[in-house]
């Protein structure tokens, strides 16, 4: 039997600069829906961010203050129903932080469960206008995110850790960019 998982949620991302000069507005909005996808001979069926996996790149500049909005909560980072209750289907998040010394790569991913096997991208931290990297321009950009992948669904590979108490299975793969390799079986061969 299909199994359809709670997620169905919207959150608008708004990214604004944190002084007047700069003030500027960048606005990311995530669909975080279920997603059929066949990988490594195998069809199921993920979570997904804007249908893609892994989800979108944000770009921001140092200074910039990030957010998703939450009603009632200061609480906005860290595991799910501990400090945080997960995003309602069909509600919004805003989650604010700001951007202070630091320039490079991140990541963003979800905090419930093991979503966070194919709810997340790569967070994109520029210098402020007028300021260069503290390291040499790179000729070119690609983000690199790693991942893994099981052939089931990840919900389940988290509840059979917490019926067993044993460590979750391990993954068949190892992803990047959410593709497997060419050497696993059913891979496509994809090039960057």
């Amino acid at each position: 039997m299909e199994r359809h998982f709670f997620f169905s949620a919207c959150a608008l991302l708004l990214l604004a600069a944190s002084t007047a000069s700069d003030a500027r507005i960048v606005e990311h909005t995530f669909f975080v829906q279920n997603l059929t996808v066949n990988k490594l001979c195998n069809t199921q069926i993920i979570t997904a961010v804007n249908g893609r996996l892994p989800g979108p790149t944000i770009r921001v500049q140092e200074g910039d203050t990030h957010g998703v909005f939450q009603r009632l909560s200061g609480w906005a980072d860290g595991p799910s129903m501990i400090t945080q209750c997960p995003i309602r289907p069909g509600c919004k998040y805003i989650y604010k932080f700001t951007i202070i010394d630091q320039e490079g790569t991140l990541w963003w991913h979800a905090h419930v469960s093991f979503l966070r096997a194919t709810v997340y991208g790569a967070l994109i931290i520029r210098p402020r206008d007028g300021h260069s990297y503290p390291f040499p321009m790179p000729y070119k950009e690609v983000p690199i995110l790693l991942g893994e992948w099981w052939n089931t669904n990840v919900f389940d590979v988290e509840k059979l850790a917490v019926a067993t108490g044993a460590a979750p299975n391990l993954s068949i793969a190892y992803t990047i960019n959410g593709w497997p390799g060419d050497l696993y079986p059913c891979s496509e061969n994809r090039t960057l």
